[in-house]
């Protein structure tokens, strides 16, 4: 395994084949984390033969520091707060609000933009696997993880490329099963484990997703006597 990514393609390839135990099972969805997660959860949903959607994930960043999460809010209404770090640094209530209320207007923006319009019905029962380009503390993961929970899945699986030790060591509690390809001891920030690690737009997002809907074909379909047309 290299210690590296040439970008996010390439991560999400090798990622699915990590994942290869759920190729062609016909109750896996692949759930990933705009922006950075989508053309991870493209190859992953690709390589396994699974249908692929958005959970739009929000970042509550430090006021002064944006880059550093306090928490994180998600599609349906939740916040997880980091309330360790919230104490530590004596942080003002009135300025966390302002930052959830800001970050759930972006949310809410993206899902209209994104079209995200996913039911509760569609992960009840089925195995969802939660991509995104990789974690550092791992708030927006946790939040992803709680809206998913709340929905009755039958397992959630996270499933990055890179994430610090911390981070994966905090899912194994709280989700079935974490996969990380690459789990350095030192740790700054995602980007410094891709060659290229682009900023991408909101048409970035609509574009991977219309390409991946215009040729996604479940098993079924591809399979002798299925369709394939």
């Amino acid at each position: 395994m290299n210690t590296r990514f040439e970008n996010r393609q390439q991560a999400g390839r090798l990622l699915g084949r990590r994942l290869g135990h759920y190729r062609d099972r016909q109750n896996v969805t692949v759930l990933a984390l705009p922006r950075g997660g989508v053309p991870v959860g493209v190859e992953v949903a690709n390589a396994l033969g699974a249908p692929l959607d958005l959970l739009i994930v929000r970042k509550l960043g430090l006021p002064g520091h944006e880059e550093f999460a306090i928490g994180a809010v998600a599609s349906g209404g939740l916040r997880v707060l980091d309330t360790d770090v919230i104490t530590r640094l004596g942080l003002d209530r009135d300025a966390i609000e302002a930052v959830t209320h800001r970050e759930f207007a972006e949310l809410r923006r993206r899902e209209q933009a994104y079209g995200a319009t996913r039911s509760n019905q569609d992960v009840v029962g089925r195995i969802v696997i939660l991509v995104d380009d990789g974690m550092a503390t791992g708030s927006s993961m946790e939040a992803a993880v709680m809206a998913v929970r709340k929905q009755a899945p039958a397992r959630i699986v996270v499933a990055v490329p890179v994430a610090s030790v911390e981070a994966a060591m905090r899912f194994r509690r709280t989700a079935d099963e974490v996969v990380a390809l690459l789990t350095p001891g030192e740790f700054s920030s995602v980007g410094q484990w891709y060659d290229c690690f682009d900023q991408l737009t909101d048409d970035d997002v609509r574009a991977a997703m219309a390409q991946f809907r215009r040729q996604f074909r479940r098993p079924e379909e591809t399979a002798p006597g299925g369709r394939a047309d």
